[in-house]
């Protein structure tokens, strides 16, 4: 995969250290029956998942609020490095074809699993068209939301 610098002004970062193994973790993120166990933080849950687990492949969750409101997620994966990056948009849909967002803003999530000691080094970071979707995302929860759904899958993994 191409390097890829942090932008400050228009991505948000969450990186932490986990206590399971980077294998785990990778098959949290890449089995649609695990994803549906953690993606959403809690209260809100995710009600579906499908992956095509390639470039051009689809990426799509269903995530539902405690009222039992629903929200479509249809996205692209643009890179797999087995085990260790997964690079998704929702600016493009499946195949790579460009895709108006009904509602919200397009990012770019890049998650990098890296072992570190006896668990693994995790970064996920929202790469944002501009400073304003950057602060739309940071305003929704981007933090709070992302943290809370990596502990749900901390102990996802954990019960595997």
């Amino acid at each position: 995969m191409t390097a890829y610098t942090t932008n400050p002004e228009l991505d948000l970062v969450l990186e932490r250290t986990v206590d399971v193994a980077p294998e785990l973790v990778w098959k949290a993120w890449t089995t649609p029956e695990l994803i549906v166990r953690w993606f959403a933080p809690k209260p809100w849950s995710t009600s579906s998942c499908e992956i095509d687990l390639q470039p051009g492949g689809r990426f799509h969750t269903v995530m539902r609020s405690p009222e039992g409101e629903e929200f479509p997620s249809d996205g692209c994966i643009l890179v797999v490095e087995e085990g260790s990056a997964l690079v998704f948009t929702s600016a493009l849909g499946p195949g790579f074809r460009p895709q108006v967002a009904e509602d919200g803003f397009p990012f770019t999530a890049v998650v990098r699993i890296a072992p570190d000691g006896a668990g693994t080094r995790y970064t996920a970071t929202a790469i944002h068209a501009d400073a304003s979707a950057r602060k739309q995302h940071e305003d929704m929860g981007f933090a709070e939301g992302w943290g809370a759904a990596l502990d749900q899958l901390v102990d996802v993994a954990k019960s595997l």
